[in-house]
């Protein structure tokens, strides 16, 4: 049995599903990645705006932000282990949408459904690798997340060799990906049911355990309100980047788009590795503590960057890029034992939220860079990561004690 069991011990990890997972994370983050990747193609091909690339990015963001806490809600109420292939299926028919496209429109309902199926397999991958933690959350939850970033990073190496030289239509082939994904999730489903039925069978009530010990409803509101802010202010942020920070290469520096989209492809690689090593430095020193480093450290290194000349820009996103994305799992398993009885819920909010603020955050950054131009909207998102501060106000975590 590898869920929390009534004793005060955790179970212990099931690696195997914890790696499996991670690795259906890694293949639905992919899918994602190709929207920003194919923004230079669209623009190229379709004649596009910022602010319709934008819109692109919103309509993909939005549909999984707002999607995802629900899906979480009703997944604590009712567990529904077959989701997780049912969601890439709606990923498959989504990508495929977006590869023959003839216009804007039908791009936009094509991202949507890849929004769709991205809400309904974040929450309950994030349940299952919960599930499999054992007395492992941190580290758990950093393999599921490294996962994602590490699909997430392969955005620019997709648009550098097959998006930008073979078009719109090129990708139909990460439709494959998608097929991939349904065969392993189906795989993973059936250990997710078979330990609901051991759970059922057991008959003994779950202790649910937190290590940030007791607090009040109102402290907890208070906290969680304080964690969207920095989802919020990190989320932004790593949108300027991903989608559009090319430009800025492009316009500041002269870079090829293809050149311009390895520079991306750093930022978002030493991302993964710093999700991977944010949960077990939690483990150790603190979720509170690595959420302040995580926003901390960038915050002038960010102000600098629009300034930067080319040499140093290299080094300035694998920095920024390593510590900023330091806290992305610890957030959401703080959030957990914030509220540790809507485990579904809590990884729907905060992945859901990080989704939302993209989303919001590409629309917005569309707009000014259409308004003020490229440059001067990279100077105003240099300074978001500031309001990560706001983490100093946290409740301060220490070790596991249960809660009833």
């Amino acid at each position: 049995m590898t869920t929390i069991k009534e004793s005060n011990t955790l179970g212990n990890p099931v690696y195997p599903v914890m790696f499996a997972i991670a690795g259906c994370h890694l293949l639905n983050d992919t899918l994602q990645a190709v929207i920003p990747a194919i923004f230079p193609v669209l623009s190229e091909e379709k004649g596009l705006t910022f602010t319709q690339l934008g819109f692109i990015a919103f309509a993909l963001n939005m549909v999984a932000s707002v999607l995802q806490p629900v899906v979480g809600y009703i997944s604590d109420k009712k567990p529904m282990p077959y989701a997780l292939p049912a969601g890439m299926l709606f990923s498959l028919v989504g990508i495929g949408g977006l590869a023959f496209a003839p216009d804007y429109w039908m791009i936009v309902v094509s991202v949507m459904l890849l929004g769709f199926g991205s809400a309904i397999f974040h929450p309950e991958g994030s349940r299952v690798s919960f599930m499999a933690a054992g007395s492992k959350r941190g580290l758990s939850q950093s393999i599921y997340q490294v996962g994602g970033n590490s699909g997430q990073a392969l955005a620019p190496l997709i648009g550098a060799y097959i998006l930008v030289p073979y078009g719109q239509k090129s990708a139909a082939i990460f439709m494959m990906v998608a097929a991939l994904g349904i065969f392993i999730l189906m795989k993973i489903s059936a250990w997710y049911k078979n330990q609901l039925e051991q759970e059922k069978l057991n008959k003994r009530k779950k202790v649910l355990l937190s290590s940030i010990g007791d607090l009040t409803k109102k402290q907890v509101g208070i906290a969680l309100s304080l964690l969207l802010v920095i989802i919020f202010a990190r989320s932004f942020y790593v949108t300027s980047i991903t989608s559009f920070f090319i430009f800025h290469l492009m316009e500041k520096y002269s870079l090829q788009s293809g050149e311009g989209l390895l520079y991306i492809f750093l930022f978002l690689a030493l991302g993964a590795v710093g999700t991977f090593f944010g949960g077990p430095m939690a483990d150790k020193i603190g979720r509170k503590n690595v959420i302040i480093l995580s926003l901390a450290v960038p915050i002038p290194l960010c102000i600098l960057l629009p300034y930067a000349p080319l040499w140093a820009v290299i080094a300035l996103l694998m920095v920024i890029g390593f510590f900023i994305m330091l806290s992305f799992s610890v957030t959401v398993v703080y959030a957990q034992e914030l509220v540790p009885s809507k485990i579904g819920t809590m990884a729907g909010l905060t992945v859901g939220l990080a989704f939302g603020m993209g989303a919001i955050g590409a629309v917005v950054i569309g707009i000014l860079m259409d308004h003020l131009g490229i440059y001067t909207t990279m100077i105003i998102v240099s300074f978001l990561p500031i309001m990560g501060l706001v983490g100093l106000a946290l409740p301060r975590d220490g070790k596991i004690t249960a809660t009833s």
